[in-house]
């Protein structure tokens, strides 16, 4: 399994919710809504979950294997920061036309 796209479709900068990603997997198969969050120590991933009939939260879609969370996370968290460097650089650049 090879992730082969990552799209960051939303940029949250309030609260603890950083950004909302699609994944494309082996450019067959999307997975929507998985979250960047900001936790007390680092940024983590969570994937897309929907609560259920007793209130509590549950993964849609997750990883199986700890080797393959961390694949995911490193990956997402890559493409986010270079995401929020792009925007930086294009903000700096329109800073400077000015």
């Amino acid at each position: 399994m090879e992730i082969t796209d990552i799209k960051i479709r939303k940029i949250i900068t309030e609260g603890r919710l950083r950004a909302v990603v699609s994944v494309t997997l082996d450019n067959m198969l999307a997975v929507h809504d998985i979250k960047v969050v900001q936790g007390d120590e680092r940024l983590f991933v969570a994937m897309p979950s929907r609560k259920d009939e007793s209130g509590v939260f549950r993964d849609i879609v997750h990883p199986i294997s700890p080797s393959a969370r961390q694949m995911f996370e490193q990956q997402i968290l890559e493409a986010y920061s270079q995401h929020l460097a792009l925007l930086e650089a294009e903000e700096a650049a329109n800073d400077a036309l000015v």
